[in-house]
């Protein structure tokens, strides 16, 4: 991963981001001299936003399969979460 000093997004703006990105899907962002941030292209954000997804579909048909799914009325839920 490339690292873009704040500095040099000050002085050239986007361009410098952009061109980190045509090497690597992401970027560093250091602020006094530590990586803070991580930018990446909107493609990027998109395919990693699908791969959460997909992983949170998997765990939930796990957790179907083995039967720890409960079904409850709203207000049965409701109560089950009062102390």
């Amino acid at each position: 991963m490339s690292v873009i000093t704040a500095n040099e997004i000050k002085k050239r703006g986007v361009a410098c981001i952009a061109e980190s990105l045509a090497h690597s899907p992401e970027a560093a962002i250091s602020v006094r001299g530590k990586n803070a941030y991580v930018v990446m292209s909107m493609e990027q954000y998109q395919h990693l936003r699908e791969c959460e997804l997909e992983a949170a579909l998997l765990e939930t048909r796990r957790d179907r399969e083995s039967g720890r799914l409960v079904h409850h009325s709203v207000a049965e839920h409701i109560k089950s979460l009062q102390p």
